[in-house]
């Protein structure tokens, strides 16, 4: 992308700005993804997408200890060890 050409626009409301649908799609910005705003010394903008990572839990199995628990009483303390 050149620096000097416009590729899209939006306006903003209050504190918000919409992103264009264009740059959403060519970026892959999709819900749960964070913007990090950096001001460069020229009064430049610069943006990086931080992708929200998924499928963190997807290979978990779930507990398979010989302890039997009760979620029910235990679900606050469950996987901290107490003394």
């Amino acid at each position: 992308m050149s620096s000097d050409r416009t590729d899209a626009e939006s306006k903003v409301s209050g504190n918000q700005a919409n992103i264009p649908a264009r740059i959403r799609h060519e970026l892959g910005i999709d819900d749960g993804d964070q913007l990090r705003w950096q001001l460069e010394d020229d009064g430049s903008v610069r943006v990086r997408v931080v992708q929200q990572e998924t499928g963190t839990l997807s290979g978990f199995d779930g507990y398979d200890g010989q302890e039997t628990t009760d979620v029910a009483a235990e679900h606050d303390a469950w996987g901290v060890d107490v003394e």
